[in-house]
């Protein structure tokens, strides 16, 4: 009947909105950690849909003390059972480095780093303590699958995420527009008889 229909939709409605209240977790108890960049269609690519994930997206999808809040609570507090850390080729952190860009801002805005506090909002936190730190606060990088991989031993070590959380990490390729896992180039192997020397 109609009304059952309409009673259905609305206790499932109510469900959703109140989830953080009920203490329900989302669809796949899964956190995700990837890259900002648009050409990253993380839902897509990794099959999930609204409701499925919670998701975080940065400058080169890297595990900074943000990312880490997030993954703290999402483990803890709001039943992730797992991480999946997603960086892709072509990445716009692979375009300069560290020193490069953090001159690039000392000279445009003619301020010095240690003026600046590392988070507005807990001004206890302070602020950078020296030109260097200003430099690496970037993490600009040359590789993205060791950074993949680096990403994934940083949550697997620190000790606020629970132990049975199951952490993996995987390379996007805007090229092909698939997922690989870390070094796992598929085009470095198709031709085996070449590699092993089985050709005649």
């Amino acid at each position: 009947m109609l009304h059952e229909q309409i009673d259905l939709a609305i206790a499932e409605r109510e469900a959703w909105v109140l989830r953080r209240q009920l203490g329900t977790p989302n669809n796949r108890q899964l956190w995700v950690l990837a890259c900002m960049d648009e050409r990253l269609p993380v839902e897509e690519v990794l099959g999930i849909k609204p409701g499925d994930a919670h998701v975080s997206r940065n400058a080169g999808g890297l595990v900074t003390d943000d990312a880490l809040r997030s993954a703290v609570l999402t483990t803890n507090f709001f039943g992730s059972k797992e991480i999946i850390v997603v960086n892709h080729t072509e990445c716009g952190m692979l375009s300069a480095t560290n020193e490069f860009i953090a001159q690039a801002l000392r000279t445009k805005y003619l301020l010095d780093s240690s003026t600046l506090p590392l988070d507005p909002a807990i001004p206890d936190l302070g602020y950078f303590p020296d030109e260097k730190a200003f430099t690496q606060w970037f993490r600009m990088f040359d590789n993205v699958d060791d950074t993949t991989e680096k990403q994934v031993q940083i949550l697997r070590d620190y000790p606020l995420i629970p132990k049975d959380v199951k952490i993996h990490g995987y390379v996007y390729e805007v090229e092909t527009g698939r997922l690989r896992k870390p070094h796992k180039t598929l085009s470095n192997r198709v031709n085996t008889a070449q590699q092993t020397g089985a050709r005649s």
